[in-house]
């Protein structure tokens, strides 16, 4: 074995032209994880709702709150004035059902802010009523 050469020729005068990705990965992998806690935080966050079922297995209660098209909102088909007049009427109806469950139908040309309304009223009378929204189809 003469000459003794090697495959790689170590020159101490030349650059380095290898690229290091190892702290790129790490900082991708730092980033993922971030995202990945935010987006937890930021879903958690939601308000849980019964979605509307089909004409097979409709949801039913006895608590009915209907948004109209002007935006009012009535308690079981009672016209009530005041917001605190119609919150002691959820807590009253809702007092006598062993699992409440509120039943918000609004009609498709309401505002969102109708709904929104409906379900805060609800909230505010009693936190453990359960609530399911549902619109009158169009005509």
């Amino acid at each position: 074995m003469a000459g003794g050469g090697s495959l790689y020729n170590d020159d101490d005068n030349a650059a380095i032209t290898d690229i290091n990705v190892t702290p790129f990965v790490d900082v991708v992998l730092v980033l993922l994880v971030v995202f990945m806690v935010t987006a937890k935080l930021i879903i958690s966050r939601g308000l849980e709702i019964d979605p509307p079922k089909g004409p097979g297995g409709a949801v039913t209660a006895q608590l009915k709150v209907t948004v109209d098209t002007t935006g009012y909102i009535d308690v079981n088909g009672l016209k009530l004035q005041g917001d605190d007049v119609k919150i002691a009427k959820i807590k009253e109806v809702a007092s006598t059902l062993e699992k409440p469950k509120a039943i918000i139908t609004g009609d498709p040309t309401v505002q969102y802010e109708g709904v929104m309304k409906a379900i805060s009223l609800v909230k505010k009378a009693d936190k453990n009523i359960g609530i399911a929204l549902e619109t009158k189809p169009e005509q």
